[in-house]
C-alpha cells in the first residue's frame, strides 16, 4: 500500500486540491494518508476534508491525522511539503518593515528581502524533517511545495543529499495554459520546453506544430498596447524569451521596475499584493472550516491536476510523464552555478523523476537568473556557516533591494526583521 505524508497539512485549500488529484487515480483510491500540521484547529480541518473528499470520490484510503511528524513519516513513500514557517504574521513583517525604509515588494516569497527572511525561518525545519526522513523512510520521495523553492531545494541538497528531493510548482505549465489562451491555440497541440530557476525559467522551445508561437505573439503585443503594460510582456520584448512566472512575482526579481513611481504605473504593478492573498488564505481556511463543521459536500472540480499526484502516479504505475521540476543543478544548466537549484524538464516514471540536461541558456537569460542565484546562495552560505554578514550581502546583491536602498540601510533592515522573527530564525544568525 502506498503512503503518502502530507507536512503542513493545515494549508487546507492546497491539501482539498491535492487530495482530490490523488483519490481521483483508480490505482490511488486505497492509499494511506498520513496528514500532519502542528496546529491541532488546522490539522482537524485538514482531516475531515480527507474523510469528505474520500466520502465523495467513494474511495476508501487509510486516513490518519497527527502532531507528531515522525509518526506521520511511519512508511512513508512520498512526503509532500507544503509548511509555512511563521505563517500570516510573518509574511507581514516581511512586507511592513521592509515598506518603512522605502521598498516595495509585491510577493516576497522567493527572492528579495522577503525571500530571504522565509527561507531563512524554513531552513531549521527542513533541517529537522531532512533528519527524520533519513531515519524513518530513507527511500522516501520528498515533494515539495513550500517556497522560496530554489533555496529550500539548494539548502537540502546541501545539508542532507541523501534526501530524494524534488520541488514542483506549477508556473511553467500555468505560462504555457495562459499564452494558449492569449493566442486561441488548444494547449495540448503545443510543444514547450522552460528551463532556469524556479519562478525565473525562461520558455525556450515554444511550438505549435513544428512552428514557434513567439512570432504569434509579438503580432499580438505590436497591435494591444495594453497587453504591453505587464512586466513578463515588457521582459519578454527585451530579452526574447518569455519568462514563467506572473508579472507580479517577476517585477521583483530585476531591478528594473519596483524603485520607479512611473514604471509602477506603466506596468500596472501591485505592490505588497500578496499581502492580500495572504490574508484571503486565512479568510479561505476559515470559510472551508466552517463548511466542514457544517458537513458541506466540498467543490472538487479541477482545471488540471497538480504535479505531485502526477508524480506519485507515474512511480506507483510506470506511467510516464514530462513535468518541470526543480533538483540540484548537477550538469543540467551549465551555465548556471553547479549545486545551485534549476527549474528543467524531467521524466517520471517507476525509476523516479529524472532530470534533463538542457545545456547552455540563452546569455541574457542566464545573465538574469544569475542576478537571481546570487541572492540564494549566499542565504544558503549563511545558514549553513552561520556567518551573518552573508545574510546582509545576500540583501546587497537582491537586484530589486540593491536599485532602492543604501547599503546602510540594507543591513539595518537586515538586523531588524531578523530581530523581529527572532526564535524562528536559525540560532546562528540571530
Amino acid at each position: 500500500m502506498t503512503v503518502i505524508a502530507f507536512l503542513g497539512a493545515g494549508s487546507v485549500v492546497f491539501t482539498r486540491e491535492l487530495l482530490a488529484d490523488i483519490l481521483s487515480f483508480p490505482e490511488l483510491r486505497d492509499v494511506t494518508l498520513a496528514l500532519h500540521d502542528i496546529d491541532p484547529e488546522r490539522l482537524e480541518t485538514a482531516e475531515a476534508i480527507a474523510r469528505q473528499t474520500a466520502d465523495q470520490l467513494g474511495c476508501h484510503p487509510m486516513i490518519k491525522a497527527t502532531r507528531d511528524r515522525r509518526r506521520a513519516l511511519e512508511d512513508a513513500d512520498f512526503v509532500i511539503n507544503s509548511i509555512q514557517v511563521g505563517m500570516h504574521e510573518a509574511t507581514v513583517r516581511d512586507f511592513e518593515i521592509p515598506a518603512k525604509y522605502g521598498l516595495r515588494q509585491t510577493i516576497a516569497d522567493t527572492l528579495g528581502i522577503g525571500g530571504i527572511f522565509r527561507a531563512l525561518r524554513t531552513f531549521p525545519v527542513l533541517d529537522a524533517i531532512a533528519r527524520d526522513i533519513e531515519d524513518i523512510c530513507p527511500d522516501a520521495w520528498f515533494l515539495n511545495y513550500t517556497n522560496p523553492m530554489a533555496m529550500n531545494i539548494a539548502y537540502l541538497a546541501a545539508k542532507a543529499p541523501r534526501v530524494k528531493a524534488v520541488g514542483l510548482c506549477h508556473s511553467v505549465f500555468w505560462t504555457v495554459h495562459d499564452l494558449a489562451e492569449l493566442l486561441h491555440v488548444p494547449l495540448e497541440e503545443i510543444d514547450y520546453t522552460g528551463a532556469g530557476v524556479n519562478h525565473q525559467a525562461w520558455l525556450l522551445r515554444f511550438e505549435h506544430r513544428g512552428e514557434s508561437l513567439y512570432p504569434k505573439l509579438d503580432a499580438l503585443l505590436a497591435k494591444d498596447p495594453e497587453l504591453r503594460r505587464r512586466v513578463r510582456m515588457d521582459m519578454y520584448r527585451r530579452l526574447g524569451y518569455f519568462p514563467t512566472e506572473t508579472s507580479e512575482h517577476s517585477a521583483e526579481y530585476v531591478p528594473w521596475y519596483l524603485h520607479h513611481d512611473a514604471e509602477i504605473e506603466r506596468l500596472r504593478l501591485p505592490v505588497g499584493d500578496y499581502l492580500r492573498i495572504s490574508a484571503d488564505n486565512v479568510a479561505e481556511y476559515r470559510a472551508v472550516r466552517q463548511a466542514m463543521i457544517n458537513k458541506e459536500k466540498l467543490d472538487l472540480t479541477r482545471d488540471a491536476t497538480e504535479y505531485a499526484p502526477q508524480v506519485i502516479h507515474s512511480m506507483v504505475t510506470g506511467t510516464m510523464r514530462r513535468i518541470h521540476g526543480n533538483v540540484a543543478n548537477r550538469g543540467l544548466i551549465s551555465n548556471l552555478p553547479e549545486d545551485y537549484a534549476v527549474e528543467v524538464p524531467c521524466v517520471v516514471d517507476r525509476l523516479g523523476v529524472r532530470p534533463e540536461r538542457v545545456g547552455a541558456l540563452p546569455a541574457q537569460c542566464a545573465a538574469v537568473n544569475r542576478g537571481f542565484v546570487n541572492v540564494g546562495q549566499l542565504t544558503v552560505r549563511a545558514a549553513i556557516t552561520g556567518d551573518k554578514r552573508m545574510v546582509r550581502q545576500a540583501a546587497m546583491l537582491d537586484p530589486n533591494t540593491a536599485a532602492t536602498l543604501t547599503v546602510d540601510q540594507i543591513w539595518e533592515l537586515c538586523d531588524e526583521l531578523t530581530a523581529a522573527h527572532g526564535s524562528l530564525m536559525p540560532e546562528a544568525l540571530i
